[in-house]
């Protein structure tokens, strides 16, 4: 039998072990660890909506009038008001008949695949999509194949040759971000779809980290070029830009049925607590009101002010890697900047490829003019 501690110790000597750190205040700007404080330049609070008083006063109300838990699965006794409102304002916001709230976004991906796909199906996904993609189609039982990042000429290859061999009654899914989680670009969404449709495959959309900050009222990539009834499913989660938690998947109303009826991590799950999807609802109205457009606005104009510090492209999203490449070396330079008052983590495999680890940084609305110096300066310094 294998010893668990033999296998820490691996971890250790490869630089890829993990601690868990807890802060002591709320979510936000400013993350707390054994009494020292650090400008938070991690997390994916975008719009700083995580200690919103409106989003805290829906969860409290929802809280008054529906308890704590939910008690038992959708399917059983479990569905609220909460649950049902925000499916139903999601699927319009991103203008699609239907969606299904799930308790968070991986629940989302694996439940939605598992649904979709069955073995003799071939589900086709960017490199680089987030590990609940991959997930959820290892576990569809589909043949999975993967094609280099947004590399078109690679999909088509893929798509053709499955085309050639495909059985009747099976399907093709090509699945793909609006944003990368870890790279904090888009994806080419117009191309795919033309290649969609020329070899009538389904399409899914992950839009996490684009939802709430890219497009008209932040209805994320897909919305913002009018493609959603060329996307057959769009995934968005209510942890990072809604400042709450759970996921929808939004598509047409048969699709859903059949997600409902299929989606193990969704019959399998007592529904989330009513108060989360209350606190999600509110999180998604803020996205569509004015404030909602100042904030993006702020976060935009956050974004440009540090790539002008720092000489850097200016993302998609509001993600800006800085790729070091050596496990060893990423860790040292985290490090480094927690010493000058900055928590930007080491990303290192398997949330990227190997020889690829980086600090990812993520800007939020409410970082101010002040942050933004302090992190720069920092960066600046470690890179000397």
């Amino acid at each position: 039998m294998r010893d668990p501690d033999s296998e820490i110790q691996k971890l250790k000597k490869s630089n890829l072990y993990r601690e868990i750190k807890f802060s002591s205040l709320e979510a936000g700007t400013t993350f707390e660890d054994n009494g020292s404080k650090f400008l938070n330049f991690s997390s994916n609070d975008y719009l700083g909506l995580c200690s919103h008083h409106q989003i805290k006063e829906a969860a409290r109300n929802a809280l008054n009038s529906f308890g704590v838990g939910s008690g038992a699965s959708r399917l059983i006794s479990g569905g609220t008001l909460p649950h049902q409102n925000i499916e139903k304002e999601s699927a319009e916001f991103f203008d699609k008949e239907a969606a299904l709230y799930f308790t968070n976004g991986y629940c989302a991906s694996v439940g939605t695949l598992g649904s979709i796909l069955q073995k003799g199906d071939t589900v086709i996904l960017d490199k680089l999509c987030h590990a609940s993609l991959i997930d959820g189609s290892r576990l569809s039982g589909a043949t999975l194949r993967t094609f280099p990042h947004n590399d078109l000429e690679q999909l088509e290859r893929i798509l053709k040759s499955v085309t050639d061999n495909k059985v009747s009654n099976t399907r093709i899914l090509i699945v793909t971000e609006g944003i990368f989680s870890m790279d904090g670009d888009s994806s080419p969404i117009l191309e795919i779809i033309k290649l969609k449709k020329k070899y009538k495959a389904l399409l899914l959309v992950d839009e996490a980290h684009s939802f709430g900050i890219y497009g008209d009222k932040g209805k994320g990539i897909v919305n913002s070029k009018g493609l959603q009834n060329d996307v057959d499913f769009i995934i968005a989660t209510f942890g990072k830009s809604a400042g709450a938690a759970g996921a929808i998947t939004a598509s047409s109303r048969i699709w859903r049925d059949l997600i409902i009826n299929k989606a193990r991590s969704f019959i399998y799950s007592t529904a989330p607590m009513p108060s989360q999807a209350a606190a999600a609802l509110e999180g998604l109205r803020i996205i569509q009101s004015n404030e909602g457009d100042l904030r993006r606005k702020k976060l935009k104009k956050n974004i440009t002010s540090l790539c002008d510090k720092l000489n850097l492209d200016i993302p998609a999203g509001a993600i800006i890697p800085i790729i070091i490449g050596d496990e060893e070396t990423a860790l040292k330079k985290s490090k480094d900047l927690m010493k000058s008052g900055i928590l930007a983590p080491a990303i290192r495999y398997p949330t990227v490829a190997k020889g690829s680890a980086r600090i990812r940084i993520t800007i939020s609305s409410n970082h101010t003019k002040d942050c933004l110096l302090k992190l720069s300066k920092a960066l600046m310094v470690s890179e000397s």
